[in-house]
């Protein structure tokens, strides 16, 4: 049995930090915030031609696209008056690579999670160890924060090349290379949304181990071990 409650102990905080990145992805993913805040910063309107209204269509779009079980996306706007078709059949191609890529990550989040609850609930009902989960999340958290480091390094000292070889690793064509003069999934989403994208991802991961952590940490502090009771000396006779 202490094989197996190490066991379990150990996936359980290697769980950590792949639940807390696929949430966060997942946040990202289906935030219209965090499209509408790229979209302004980056001028978006005025690089694509196309009206705000016209890209909150855009929005939800992609959103509802990587959520159903429709396999290819088709999306139209109006430009300069006229219906139009944003994405080419490269784009297409691509952005059904990306719906994989986000399923994976979505079914990684359920597995984790389902594991992370599972876990808890053996550990407090039928091991009676409240300690040990408390523990599990103190070290997940502390092993994700090492992750967050790690990749923010990455992020910040060159972006471009973790961008890349991102795409090199994750995907095994090369629909991804695409012409930012001509495709629109370019002209939507530069290189700099996507390092504010992973930015927010690795804060947002940093954000709930620090919650988790902290969680763990003060539950630990509440249930300190009870202090064993001190043995009683034996009787000495009376000196003479």
């Amino acid at each position: 049995m202490k094989i197996i409650k190490t066991a379990a102990h150990w996936l359980f905080i290697l769980c950590m930090p792949v639940l807390l990145i696929t949430t966060s992805v997942r946040i990202a993913a289906n935030s219209s915030e965090l499209y509408n805040y790229g979209f302004s910063k980056y001028n978006i309107s005025q690089v694509t031609g196309l009206a705000p209204a016209e890209l909150d269509k855009v929005i939800s779009g992609l959103i509802s696209y990587f959520n159903n079980n429709q396999q290819y996306i088709n999306v139209t706007v109006i430009k300069d008056g006229q219906p139009f078709t944003l994405f080419n059949e490269r784009e297409v191609a691509h952005l059904k690579d990306v719906k994989g890529l986000f399923r994976l990550v979505y079914w990684l989040l359920i597995g984790t999670l389902i594991y992370a609850v599972a876990y808890g609930a053996v550990s407090y009902i039928v091991w009676k160890d409240k300690r040990r989960f408390a523990w599990g999340l103190a070290g997940g958290s502390i092993l994700t924060i090492g992750l967050v480091v790690v990749l923010g390094v990455m992020i910040s000292t060159n972006f471009d090349q973790f961008f890349y070889d991102f795409h090199l690793i994750s995907f095994s064509n090369d629909f991804w290379l695409l012409n930012p003069a001509t495709d629109y999934l370019i002209m939507l989403f530069p290189s700099g949304f996507w390092m504010d994208a992973a930015i927010f991802c690795t804060g947002a991961t940093a954000l709930l181990a620090l919650i988790l952590g902290g969680t763990g940490w003060w539950r630990l502090r509440k249930e300190k071990p009870a202090a064993k009771p001190a043995k009683a000396l034996p009787l000495q006779p009376p000196a003479a």
